[in-house]
């Protein structure tokens, strides 16, 4: 990959919503993007999306960052809680 290319990664677990993220960069992907797309079922996939912070999928990381509107904590104990779950009716 050349200096002057921004690196796009799209990590998928390969549902319709991931799909559709995917098409979706790659229709706004110019010439100067270089779009890769991970699969979370790979391990090494998954541990790589684990250093940027990805939380929930699909993700998108633009330059080594977690785009903004990825950055979702993704489920977790306090929501799931309030949501209901584990208590009983």
């Amino acid at each position: 990959m050349a200096a002057n290319k921004r690196k796009v990664e799209v990590f998928s677990a390969g549902c319709g919503v991931c799909d559709e993220t995917v098409a979706l960069v790659q229709s706004l992907a110019c010439g100067s993007c270089d779009v890769v797309v991970h699969d979370m079922h790979q391990p090494e996939a998954a541990a790589k999306a684990k250093r940027y912070g990805v939380h929930t999928v699909p993700a998108v990381v633009v330059d080594s960052k977690l785009a903004e509107c990825c950055s979702g904590r993704g489920p977790h104990e306090s929501a799931l809680r309030a949501a209901g779950i584990g208590a009983q009716l």
